[in-house]
């Protein structure tokens, strides 16, 4: 079994979603698919958790109802069908309910994780409802229930092993697992998260609970640069580098 991860780019226009169903399908051996935020969320929903922080929840309501537009924009290329179409709105209403809801309570750290895990959440949902649409067979793994890190924010490798491998032997007949990166479970159980660049990390401790054949990260860029080729000329990868550095 081999580890395919897609980051926030890879998945940020339904045109590329539509390409990654292509490459996951291209080839017979089974394979775990680990997917980012569509590119742009995580930031926009740093800047909402932000606002709320401060208690300034006018703009707050303004970015989530500027996300929700384009999630809704998204699912119109992403699928044509009655049914999916349905089915992504309910997805992306149930999603934008929450976001709205946390507009009433009070902030916390542990609400800031729960904002934050939003983005995965919905690009898996969103491109397994696509892979249903056109009858690609696949089994919805989700994060939340494999991936945990213990009170000093460590992978607990152990556990990671037991919860993965007894759902993949739960679906032992499936070939395509769709999960989220980022995301996972902390000591207390609660919501949190692997840090910024966290998708990899994912990636690679999912390759390492399943003892994987291969770990790919696909992605638009030919790995790490010294500085972000968007704005900066001539960049360069850089040959090694740590996760903290990374992240």
């Amino acid at each position: 079994m081999k580890v395919m991860k897609f980051g926030g780019t890879s998945v940020g226009k339904p045109e590329r979603m539509h390409q990654v169903a292509t490459l996951i399908t291209n080839e017979t051996e089974p394979k775990i698919v680990v997917l980012s935020a569509l590119s742009g969320t995580t930031n926009a929903l740093s800047e909402i958790s932000h606002q709320l922080s401060l208690g300034y929840k006018v703009p707050a309501k303004q970015k989530i109802d500027a996300l929700e537009t384009y999630y809704k924009n998204f699912i119109e290329t992403l699928v044509v069908t009655k049914e999916g179409k349905d089915e992504a709105e309910k997805i992306i209403g149930e999603h934008f309910e929450f976001l709205n809801i946390i507009l009433k309570i009070s902030y916390s750290d542990a609400l800031n994780k729960d904002i934050l895990a939003q983005g995965e959440l919905l690009s898996t949902k969103l491109f397994c409802v696509y892979l249903r649409e056109k009858n690609i067979a696949h089994t919805f793994l989700p994060a939340l229930e494999f991936m945990c890190i213990d009170e000093n924010e460590e992978p607990r490798l152990e556990r990671i092993v037991r919860r993965l491998n007894a759902l993949l032997k739960d679906a032992k007949d499936e070939t395509i697992f769709i999960t989220q990166g980022y995301i996972c479970r902390n000591a207390r159980e609660e919501v949190d998260n692997l840090k910024r660049g966290g998708s990899d990390y994912t990636a690679s401790l999912i390759a390492a609970a399943i003892n994987a054949s291969v770990c790919e990260i696909w992605t638009d860029i030919d790995g790490m640069h010294n500085n972000d080729p968007r704005v900066v000329d001539k960049t360069l990868p850089i040959e090694q580098l740590s996760f903290e550095e990374a992240a």
